[in-house]
């Protein structure tokens, strides 16, 4: 055999070797990547949702254009004055005040940790109302200042109006300690002085409005009101957040009819309606 194909065959077979071992380098990786892949759609289920799923849960927008569906009045409410087994740590401004016993117990938890700083003249000064009362509001404080029946976040249940027994909210320690802090028990200021333009209302700092984590931290961290959230959840479609060491993975999904959405089927989730045209999903471990 002469050189040249000596060395020929040389070069090809190291050359074939050579390919052999980039391609076995390069196939180690995708049989663990498809596993995780694989893994990780196992994890989740395909969930039924139906149309009327919009319409519920606690992020809900209600507003001039948006008002309470008929499936979001609270019905749960309760009368605190005559349930005083409610009544940890504030007190209430008459005898008509209202809430769900589930919306008491977030307050309660809150103003506990207000209490750990030293704040503690906590009141409620208003409650859930239902239509009748919100509609008597509205002749009586006028557009500028309360929504008619059934456009009142009020009419929901999710809201509630907290005072203080030594000040006004705007310059009471109360209200300056909510306002640093209620994102991390899940309420917003609903209607603050800078935001007027976007929710029609004017300031109100005693007004606060439950969410939830991590929404609540979300808007804190990027000074949005609800209309401005739920924007941008449409825009971004999914969006991932760290409150407290707990990753949450947040989701869009537009629903024009009852049609299915993936959900974790091993962790924990949790749905709500944004009231116009979609469901967020909330996933966490």
């Amino acid at each position: 055999m002469k050189k040249w194909v000596f060395w020929l065959v040389i070069l090809v077979l190291l050359g074939y070797g050579a390919a052999q071992h980039k391609l076995k380098v390069v196939n180690d990786k995708p049989p663990e990547e498809n596993k995780q892949a694989q893994e990780v759609t196992l994890q989740m289920n395909e969930l039924k949702v139906t149309k009327d799923q919009i319409y519920k849960g606690n992020l809900l927008l209600v507003n001039k254009d948006h008002p309470v569906p008929p499936s979001g009045e609270e019905s749960e409410a309760v009368n605190l004055f005559q349930h005083k087994e409610l009544l940890n740590g504030f007190i209430v401004l008459d005898k008509s005040i209202r809430l769900s016993p589930s919306l008491v117990q977030k307050f309660s938890t809150m103003i506990g940790a207000a209490e750990k700083d030293g704040v503690s003249r906590f009141l409620i000064s208003s409650g859930y109302r239902d239509n009748k009362e919100q509609n008597k509001l509205y002749q009586q404080m006028g557009a500028d200042y309360a929504l008619p029946a059934g456009y009142s976040e009020h009419n929901l249940g999710l809201s509630l109006d907290i005072g203080s027994t030594q000040a006004e909210m705007s310059q009471a320690p109360e209200g300056k300690w909510l306002k640093k802090n209620a994102w991390r028990f899940g309420f917003i200021v609903r209607y603050p002085a800078d935001k007027t333009a976007i929710t029609g209302i004017q300031s109100e700092p005693w007004h606060f409005r439950y969410v939830g984590l991590p929404h609540s931290a979300v808007m804190q961290e990027k000074n949005f009101v609800l209309e401005e959230y739920l924007d941008y959840l449409k825009e971004k479609k999914t969006i991932t957040t760290i409150v407290d060491h707990q990753t949450y993975k947040i989701s869009y999904h537009p629903l024009s009819k009852n049609t299915t959405i993936p959900v974790p089927a091993n962790g924990r989730y949790q749905l709500s309606g944004n009231n116009m045209d979609g469901v967020i999903v909330t996933m966490y471990p």
